[in-house]
C-alpha cells in the first residue's frame, strides 16, 4: 500500500511540474512575440522621430454671416367655427332642408321637427290672453269710475301679464322646433332622416366654417418673448406640398408649466377649402435676423456629457473647445459661445479624434 501511494505522489509532482514548464514557455513566447508586433507597428506608423503619422481630416475656417432665425415647428389645423349640431327639444322629424357638404349660410333653416302640440298651446294661450285683455280693459274703465277698487284692478292686470308670459314661454318652446345655422359654414354628413325621433342627444350633423381656418402651435418658452400679435407664419401639410400663409392673432397669456411651451394660434385664407380641419401641419415661424452670426456643420458638434464640444486645430493640433448652440437646420447650427471669426473647425473625423493628437486639415470651401 505504501508503495502505490508513493508511486501517486510521484506522478503528481511529476504532473505539476509539466503544467508550470508550459505556462512559463507560453510566457516566453508572447513576450517575444508582442515586442516584435511592437516593432513592426512602430515601423509602420511611425515618422522618422517614431512618432504617429497626423489624422487627415476636413475643416473650415470660422467666420460670421447674417441668419435669418426661422423656428420649425408642428401644429394643427383646426375650423375657425365648428359646432354638433344637435336639437333642444325631443320629436319627429318632419323636414330636412339641407344637402351634404354644401356651404349654409346663417340663419338658414336646417331641420323641422313636428311641432304641433306646441301650436296648439300657444292658440289657447292666445285666446285666453285676448280674454284677459278683455277683463282687463273692463276692470280699468270701471276703475276710472269708481265702481271697482284698485286691488280688483291690479289683480285684472296681473292676469293678463301671466298670461302674456305665458305665451311667450310656448313661442320660445316653438321656435326651438327650427333648427337653424348659427354662422354660415358647410355641413357635413347627416345621420338622420325624415321620421327620425330626434332627442337632444341625437346627432344631426356637423357644421364647420373653414374660410379661413386657424393654425394652433407651441413654441418653446425661450422663444416666447420673440412672437407678436400679426407675425407671420409660412406652413405645409402632409396632403400637399403647397406653402400656405398666415398671420398670429391670438397668444396664450401663460407658459403650460407640463412642457414648458407658448401655445400660439394663427388665421390663414383658405378660399378654396384645400386646408381641411385636423390635418398635421408644418410650420415656419419668423423670428428675427442674426447679424454676426457663426454657423458651423451639425456634424462637427460632438455631444458630452455636461453640453457640447467641437474640434478646432491649434499649432496642428486636435484641440476641444466647449461651445453653447442655439437654433439648428438641416445642415448648420448657430453657435453662440466658445468660437471666434478665425478658428479652424475640424468637421470630419470627430470619433477618432482625442485631444492633442496631431491632424492635417484640408480647409473645405463653403
Amino acid at each position: 500500500m505504501k508503495k502505490r501511494y508513493i508511486i501517486y505522489a510521484v506522478l503528481a509532482i511529476g504532473l505539476a511540474y509539466l503544467v508550470y514548464y508550459r505556462i512559463n514557455a507560453n510566457k516566453k513566447l508572447e513576450g517575444k512575440g508582442g515586442a516584435s508586433a511592437a516593432g513592426a507597428g512602430k515601423g509602420k506608423s511611425g515618422g522618422k522621430d517614431g512618432k504617429s503619422a497626423p489624422l487627415v481630416v476636413d475643416g473650415i475656417v470660422v467666420k460670421t454671416t447674417s441668419f435669418d432665425n426661422d423656428l420649425e415647428v408642428t401644429g394643427a389645423i383646426d375650423a375657425n367655427e365648428s359646432v354638433v349640431l344637435k336639437s333642444e327639444v325631443s320629436g319627429l322629424v318632419t323636414g330636412i332642408f339641407f344637402q351634404e357638404g354644401t356651404t349654409v349660410s346663417k340663419g338658414s333653416v336646417l331641420v323641422k321637427v313636428n311641432d304641433r302640440d306646441i301650436q296648439a298651446q300657444l292658440q289657447d294661450a292666445l285666446t285666453k290672453q285676448k280674454l284677459s285683455g278683455t277683463n282687463e280693459n273692463r276692470a280699468k274703465q270701471l276703475l276710472a269710475k269708481g265702481a271697482i277698487s284698485q286691488e280688483e284692478y291690479d289683480t285684472s292686470l296681473a292676469d293678463l301679464k301671466s298670461l302674456q308670459a305665458q305665451a311667450q314661454l310656448i313661442r320660445a318652446q316653438l321656435a326651438k322646433t327650427t333648427i337653424r345655422a348659427p354662422f354660415t359654414g358647410r355641413v357635413g354628413l347627416r345621420s338622420i332622416s325624415a321620421g327620425t325621433y330626434l332627442t337632444p342627444a341625437t346627432v344631426i350633423a356637423n357644421l364647420v366654417s373653414t374660410n379661413p381656418v386657424k393654425v394652433t402651435f407651441s413654441v418653446p418658452e425661450k422663444y416666447a418673448g420673440q412672437i407678436k400679435i400679426n407675425s407671420e407664419i409660412t406652413f405645409t401639410t402632409d396632403g400637399s406640398s403647397k406653402e400656405n400663409k398666415g398671420k398670429v392673432y391670438a397668444i396664450e397669456p401663460g407658459i403650460n408649466a407640463t412642457t414648458r411651451t407658448l401655445q400660439i394660434r394663427a388665421l390663414a385664407p383658405n378660399a378654396d377649402n384645400a386646408l381641411l380641419p385636423g390635418s398635421f401641419a408644418k410650420i415656419k415661424l419668423a423670428l428675427n435676423t442674426l447679424q454676426n452670426a457663426i454657423l458651423i456643420p451639425n456634424e462637427a458638434v460632438v455631444p458630452v456629457l455636461k453640453g457640447k464640444i467641437v474640434y478646432i486645430q491649434k499649432n496642428g493640433k486636435a484641440q476641444e473647445v466647449k461651445v453653447e448652440a442655439g437654433t439648428r437646420t438641416d445642415e448648420n447650427i448657430v453657435i453662440t459661445s466658445g468660437l471666434k471669426v478665425g478658428d479652424t473647425v475640424l468637421t470630419t473625423g470627430s470619433m477618432a479624434l482625442k485631444k492633442d493628437a496631431p491632424v492635417k486639415v484640408h480647409l473645405v470651401k463653403e
